[in-house]
């Protein structure tokens, strides 16, 4: 479930997820709202990052949705175990089952083993444009 606006403000300001060295693994949640109970899944998706952030093997999430209602949240596990335990989850389980008779007109979730990772600021271009 993408994180709620709430939640994502309760993040710090830096809302890309500190995770260790790869190997490791994402689960990529992308979802367009409904409009039924938004209340209910404001609430749901803030209890469901308590419970996460709690569940062993779970290194990180980011999260974003746009003003249509289209999000993709991706969390980050250290292994396909923890991932399994995470989807046996009673509450996840129960909130999964919400999101899908309520809350997501459309979702797809897709899991994948992460052998690279690279980032860093942005550099502003030391080439300038000039016109002819």
């Amino acid at each position: 479930m993408a994180a709620s606006a709430a939640a994502i403000a309760a993040m710090s300001d830096d809302r890309f997820a500190a995770l260790p060295a790869p190997p490791y693994y994402a689960v990529i949640f992308s979802s367009q709202r409904s409009e039924q109970d938004q209340a209910g899944y404001e609430t749901t998706a803030a209890r469901m990052v308590e419970l996460v952030r709690a569940q062993p093997g779970f290194l990180g999430f980011e999260s974003t949705r746009d003003g249509s209602g289209f999000g993709i949240t991706a969390a980050y596990f250290d292994s396909e175990a923890s991932i399994a335990a995470w989807r046996a989850q009673a509450e996840h389980a129960a909130a999964r089952d919400l999101g899908h008779r309520l809350w997501y007109r459309r979702f797809e979730l897709r899991v994948a083993r992460v052998e690279r990772a690279y980032g860093g600021p942005h550099k502003p271009s030391t080439h300038s444009a000039s016109s002819a």
